[in-house]
């Protein structure tokens, strides 16, 4: 929220003296998350941000009026959050995160900073991201030169995840994609220990996992989606309708590794792609 704020301020909106923000964090508990959302919607704000798929879709649920701004959701049209990109229509419109496509790039550079991993799992939380199923049945439709079979692994709690590490640790070759959601980023310090504990290459959406450790990280920057949106609540606060605003997608990807971890895994990241890169742990 710190981004939304500095923006919300930059464009003269204060907290505290013109505006009033409520702020609530649903932990990746669907029960606490649909509380929130109705409490929030009670208070008959102006405007909500609601910050990724579980958060949009309880508030929308709990409003039809009340206009959102949603941050970092995939694939708002699939989802049935609005009618299309250019023109939302109904009460929300704000930022994508990641599409389909994103799960080549994570496959690409986890092969490129492991070229051993041949086989990969894509883990998700399958109540609160099931798209995700759809993303990699589109990602395994597109023509590709990178030999790495790319597998679904739904996870709902954490002992789903600690089995499913387990297995995949239990023969060479196995890479790990931690697809961002509500539940992953929750779990992300779990995540990242058994990756280690089970020596397996893994790549985050999230790029602050990166400096608690995990491998590397690539995907849009969560903290200029933020800024962004405040630019959709200044225009809603001051009369536009979200139905007008288009629903816009990210335009700042960032590529984070960590060498240390690298170096625990007996891995060698070549210089191209630390050369991508805009942080390198050392």
């Amino acid at each position: 929220m710190t981004p939304l704020k500095e923006r919300l301020q930059e464009l003269g909106w204060t907290d505290g003296r013109n505006i009033q923000i409520e702020t609530r964090f649903g932990g990746g508990d669907a029960d606490r998350i649909r509380a929130h959302a109705a409490e929030l919607v009670a208070l008959g704000p102006d405007v909500i941000v609601a910050h990724t798929t579980p958060v949009i879709r309880a508030v929308r649920q709990a409003t039809s009026s009340i206009p959102i701004v949603m941050v970092g959701v995939n694939d708002p049209v699939a989802q049935g959050f609005v009618s299309s990109l250019a023109h939302p229509g109904g009460n929300i419109t704000g930022f994508t995160f990641v599409d389909f496509q994103m799960v080549g790039k994570w496959v690409e550079m986890l092969k490129e900073a492991a070229p051993s991993v041949s086989r990969a799992v894509l883990m998700f939380n399958r109540d609160m991201s099931p798209f995700y199923y759809i993303y990699l049945h589109s990602f395994e439709a597109v023509p590709r030169s990178i030999a790495v079979e790319v597998t679904a692994a739904p996870v709902r709690d954490t002992a789903e995840v600690e089995e499913a590490i387990a297995k995949l640790g239990r023969q060479p070759g196995g890479g790990l994609i931690v697809a961002p959601d509500a539940f992953t980023v929750v779990h992300h310090q779990l995540l990242i220990r058994l990756a280690r504990q089970h020596r397996l290459p893994a790549i985050y959406g999230v790029r602050t996992s990166v400096a608690e450790g995990a491998l590397m990280s690539y995907g849009p920057d969560p903290y200029d989606l933020f800024r962004r949106s405040a630019s959709y609540v200044d225009r809603i606060l001051k009369g536009a309708k979200p139905a007008d605003l288009p629903v816009q997608q990210p335009t700042k990807f960032e590529l984070a590794i960590n060498l240390k971890t690298a170096k625990a895994l007996g891995l060698q990241i070549p210089d191209k792609v630390l050369a991508l890169a805009d942080e390198v742990i050392e």
